[in-house]
């Protein structure tokens, strides 16, 4: 930070603006454990009814571990943001919950629908995160501004 950039104020965000902003974003960061260490994915979203509703493809990592918790699911962590690098504002949501892999018939055309692939690949699975810890920040300049 350079003399001529003024502090900035962190704010907490409660749970209710957290998954507002999150879905206010189509894109975030999955992050789950790939051999026992962490491993983080860049994939779009959207949030429904409480829930973070990633698409991927049945081939991928993500998908493997996320079946490999059978019903139970594994916890993953999910991290979007919306920053200004040049303002210095903005803000941050991560989630921490349970990852399982959508089923239902209903629920799978339904998202098919709302959730489109940002790349010419065939996206055939679809994951459910059910939040189980929120945390977020913005970062304000002096006058409020995020």
């Amino acid at each position: 930070m350079t003399a001529l950039t003024p502090p900035r104020e962190v704010s907490q965000i409660d749970d209710r603006q957290a998954m507002g902003l999150l879905a206010s974003v189509d894109h975030g960061r999955v992050v789950f454990n790939e051999r026992a260490l962490p491993a983080i994915r860049l994939v779009n979203h959207v949030v429904d009814d409480g829930r973070i509703i990633v698409r991927t493809r049945l081939a991928a990592k993500v998908s493997a571990v996320v079946r490999s918790g059978a019903g139970a699911g594994v916890v993953v962590a999910y991290e979007a943001d919306r920053l200004d690098p040049e303002r210095r504002t903005g803000w941050t949501v991560a989630v921490t919950g349970w990852a399982t892999t959508i089923t239902d018939p209903q629920q799978l055309a339904r998202y098919e629908r709302l959730l489109h692939p940002w790349v010419n690949m065939t996206m055939d699975t679809m994951i459910a995160i059910q939040p189980e810890i929120i945390t977020g920040i913005r970062i304000v300049d002096d006058a409020g501004g995020a």
